[in-house]
Parts: C-alpha cells; sequence; structure tokens
C-alpha cells in the first residue's frame, strides 16, 4: 500500500508500506477519506515526532476483522466487513481516576494509543483499545464528511471548556478550518459569533458560517464591551494577548493552540484578577466529544462543503502540505481510490 510519510515540513513523501495484519480483536480499514491536520504544520510540534506517517482525521471501511469473534462497538454491536467508520487514533481505557472525571486526554492508554501506521495511508490498522472510540457512520454521511469527526470535536471540546450558552458573545481569533468549526459550532448553539482574521477569503467563508468576520484592527470595535468566550486560535503571545483585549469582564479566554516550548505570555495580573477572567486550555478531545460531532455532521451542521475543504489524492498530499502551510488553503482532505 502506498502512504504519506513526513520527514520535516518541506519534507513529504509518498512511501509504500505493507499493509497491516489485524490481531485477533482488531480492525483492518480502507482508508475513505482522510484530512490534513493544521496542527500537523506546526514545525517545532511535529519535527520531534518525525518521521511518522501523517493522518489522524480518517474516515474508511472495514477492510477485515481479526480471527476469533468480532470485536464490538460501544454498544455491543459486532464490526464487519463493509461497515463504515470514523477511528480516533487515541481511546482511553475508561477505568482510571482521569477517565472518571472524563479528563480522557490525561489517560494514559489514551495518550499511548495510535492507529498503524497512520490516516494518510490506504489502509490501516485499528488496535483492540481504540475500538473504545471508534464510530459506525449513518448511511447518509459522506466519507469526506466523516472525516471531520475528530477536529470538529476538538471544537465542540473547546467551546464545552470555554462554559460558552445561547445568547453569549463568542469571539473567535483565526479563521483556519479550526476557527471556522467554531464559527459553525458556536452559531449552531444560539451565539453571536464575531470571528477576525488578516486573510480575506477566511472572513468571507466564515460570514458564509454566520459570524461577522472582521479585520484584527477592526475587532474591539465589532465586539464592544467584549466577547463572553473567546477562542484563541493561533499559538502565538500575540493572538493571546489579542484574545485578552477582546474578552470582557466575567468571560473565559481558550487557549486552542499549544505555544512553542519556551514561550512565555506577559499578562496583566491585576486585570485577570479584578475582571476575573477565566484563562483556559483545550487540547484534543474525547469521546463524547466525537458522538457530539458525529451528530452534529449527520445534522448537516458541519459539512465539508461549508468549509471550502478542498478533495485531492494521495499523490497530490505534499503539495496540499505545502500549500496549507502557507495558508492558501483552509482545509484539505485526501479521498482514496
Amino acid at each position: 500500500m502506498r502512504a504519506a510519510v513526513l520527514y520535516d515540513v518541506d519534507d513529504v513523501r509518498i512511501e509504500s508500506r505493507a499493509i497491516p495484519r489485524p490481531a485477533p480483536g482488531e480492525l483492518l480499514i480502507k482508508t475513505g477519506a482522510s484530512g490534513i491536520c493544521s496542527g500537523d504544520v506546526m514545525g517545532w510540534y511535529v519535527r520531534r515526532k518525525a518521521p511518522f506517517v501523517l493522518g489522524h482525521e480518517p474516515a474508511g471501511t472495514v477492510a477485515a476483522v481479526g480471527a476469533g469473534a468480532p470485536p464490538c462497538d460501544d454498544r455491543g454491536v459486532p464490526f464487519r466487513e463493509g461497515d463504515r467508520v470514523f477511528v480516533h487514533h487515541h481511546a482511553p481505557c475508561f477505568a482510571c481516576a482521569a477517565c472518571a472525571r472524563s479528563d480522557y486526554v490525561q489517560c494514559a492508554a489514551w495518550r499511548s494509543s495510535a492507529i498503524d501506521p497512520g490516516g494518510m495511508a490506504e489502509y490501516f490498522r485499528v488496535p483492540g483499545g481504540n475500538l473504545r472510540d471508534t464510530l459506525r457512520l449513518p448511511e447518509a454521511v459522506p466519507l469526506v464528511d466523516g472525516s471531520l469527526v475528530e477536529p470538529l470535536a476538538c471544537a465542540l471540546k473547546s467551546l464545552r471548556r470555554g462554559g460558552l450558552r445561547a445568547g453569549d458573545l463568542l469571539c473567535v481569533i483565526g479563521l483556519g478550518v479550526m476557527g471556522l468549526l467554531h464559527v459553525l459550532a458556536g452559531a449552531a448553539r444560539g451565539a453571536r459569533v464575531v470571528a477576525s482574521d488578516p486573510i480575506a477569503e477566511r472572513r468571507e467563508r466564515a460570514r458564509a458560517c454566520g459570524a461577522e468576520a472582521v479585520e484584527p484592527a477592526a475587532l474591539a470595535e465589532a465586539i464592544g464591551r467584549g466577547a463572553d468566550v473567546t477562542i484563541c486560535g493561533p499559538g502565538t503571545p500575540a493572538a493571546m494577548a489579542d484574545a485578552l483585549a477582546a474578552t470582557a469582564p466575567g468571560g473565559t479566554i481558550v487557549m486552542f493552540t499549544p505555544f512553542e516550548p519556551g514561550s512565555n505570555l506577559i499578562v496583566d495580573a491585576s486585570r485577570l484578577y479584578f475582571d476575573d477572567l477565566r484563562l483556559v486550555a483545550s487540547y484534543s478531545c474525547g469521546p463524547d466529544d466525537t458522538r457530539a460531532a458525529l451528530t452534529a455532521i449527520a445534522d448537516g451542521i458541519v459539512t465539508a462543503a461549508k468549509l471550502g475543504a478542498t478533495t485531492l489524492g494521495l499523490d497530490d498530499v505534499p503539495r496540499a502540505y505545502a500549500d496549507l502551510a502557507a495558508s492558501r488553503v483552509i482545509k484539505p482532505i485526501v479521498v482514496f481510490a
């Protein structure tokens, strides 16, 4: 089979790999669609893992089931060849203290789990542990939309940690695909959404998704007294300073993207205290979020078309990766034959 392997941010290669063999209690998936994640173009983040097969947003079809009794989903229904599924690359144990408080990303099993070799390959193996967050796709959900479950789940967790309520003013800073997912999800929850980005095309897409989209220089005027919840999309101190400035007293700022290790934030601690602000981080997502994301996709709230996603073949991954890194595209999704 073929797979897209990242050696560095300017070195992505299409290589041949052996098709994995599922052991008892495992699945082999024929990949149907897999998105290129915006996090995978952060050099400092991916270089520490390289080389690796890209892709942690896959949807596909069960091609083989390991020997013995077929594994089951979370409802006890056995997986069969031909089932269309979303597979999360991380899955928790549901038995530890972190899982008991639904803090799945702190579960040791969640952090150590993975699909083999990755979602940007023609086939991948699903270990037994990952079946805890493997979901059947409704027949009406195309595989290209199914590949959005993981990124949308991350946005839904972010809004949950931000405490967004209907009628709130939500400010979204940065309108790449993750910012647009926040816009769609926030608007669906009844929030007024004001968003900013320096790229005009992204602002237009955000308007189509339900936001009042403005240039960064016009953000202060657009939000007035400030936002109840602000999503800081870019992982930079400058973006965080903008997010803090955009947030109303009593509001919450969500750090959605990691900062490079060693980065420091300079915060006016007096304002943080007397304005009673909350600064929270939101890392990845868990099973509750993926299920909510699949429901939103099945309901048509989020689709690849609404995001302006670009579909392409596996051979085009190196070019699409470079285009995403240069902000020339919003969301590349690889569609497999």
